[in-house]
């Protein structure tokens, strides 16, 4: 295949330009280092509504007029969006698109969410089948304490190496002309599980997908870390990074000179008590579609290394003792179009 290089990635031959992109985050976010870089921030958990779920749909419901408005587009302009949540049933984003035209993908990747659905929306376009994609993620605090821990006003302890879940949504509008950045490469990931089973620890259970991801991807593109201006995991907390830096440096690669993520971007650790770390789809769609994706329109940064991580774990497989299974799909985002 023409598109394939190597065992997993694709090169996109006409690669898809960002048209728009939007952040929208809640209260914590709002104190956090990038607050500036969000488009809204509500001080309100339920964003004007009766439950937590719908506040997270209404999330959505902003974070996609928002980017929309800045591509100046239409929601009838766009062919297909692919979104998703934490919730079961993707509930937060098919309830927040039910009253759209938009023809709709659900999409669950637990905190790698944005990468696959970027990775979707770009394949779409590249393979001829739509001109215009939208990719929505989002995460909710309150609702993902509820579904997967402890009813929030239990007010249970958190451990060390625990992750806050970010109140934040992020999309993306693509499209087959524009001025970029450009999606010019995707690798896919695949499930990698080391047997961790703590779910108050899912940096250490997704650390290992991403190191497996990005070691084939620098080998399919041939490619090593220093061809990046920034790589970017989400959301593996500080935990999760350090293991992936040390997997790397086992063998002989550096990754300490340009890589970061996410979940340590998105909030200050010791000053908002943090633990490890940021967490949820919509912290790395939030961080993508605010300060990434600026920041490159900026020129702080040319060419970029996108990769989130998800813990595909639910309540149930917990209770049942399973480990975690953990994945990570990469993108590549360039303000270059013709690599």
């Amino acid at each position: 295949m023409g598109k394939r290089i190597g065992t997993r990635t694709v090169r996109l031959e006409r690669p898809p330009a960002v048209l728009g992109f939007a952040a929208v985050g809640g209260h914590m976010e709002g104190k956090g280092p990038l607050r500036e870089q969000f488009d809204e921030i509500s001080e309100d958990h339920f964003w004007g509504q009766k439950t937590w779920e719908q506040g997270e749909s209404t999330m959505q419901k902003h974070a996609l007029r928002k980017a929309l408005e800045k591509a100046t587009l239409h929601e009838e302009e766009i062919d297909y969006v692919f979104a998703g949540d934490l919730l079961n049933q993707c509930i937060g984003s098919s309830f927040s698109l039910r009253d759209s035209n938009i023809p709709f993908y659900g999409l669950y990747g637990a905190c790698s969410t944005m990468g696959e659905s970027l990775s979707l929306a770009a394949m779409m376009i590249d393979g001829g089948f739509a001109e215009r994609t939208a990719a929505l993620t989002s995460s909710h605090f309150c609702t993902a304490e509820r579904q997967y821990r402890m009813p929030v006003p239990y007010g249970s302890q958190r451990t060390p190496t625990a992750q806050w879940t970010a109140t934040a949504a992020g999309c993306c509008i693509l499209g087959e002309e524009g001025g970029g950045p450009y999606v010019t490469h995707i690798t896919a990931g695949k499930i990698v599980d080391m047997g961790i089973a703590d779910p108050n620890n899912m940096g250490a259970a997704m650390a290992p997908a991403a190191h497996n991801t990005l070691s084939v991807l620098f080998r399919d593109t041939r490619t090593k870390p220093a061809d990046y201006d920034l790589i970017v995991t989400g959301d593996l907390g500080k935990l999760g990074h350090d293991i992936v830096v040390d997997l790397f440096a086992k063998e002989g690669v550096d990754m300490t000179k340009n890589y970061d993520d996410c979940g340590l971007l998105l909030f200050d650790r010791e000053g908002q008590d943090m633990h490890c770390g940021g967490s949820g789809c919509g912290c790395s769609a939030s961080v993508l579609c605010g300060y990434l994706l600026r920041g490159m329109r900026e020129k702080k940064w040319n060419k970029i290394l996108f990769a989130p991580t998800g813990a595909l774990l639910s309540p149930t497989s917990s209770y049942q003792g399973e480990s975690i299974p953990g994945i990570c799909h990469a993108v590549i985002l360039s303000n270059e179009r013709g690599e």
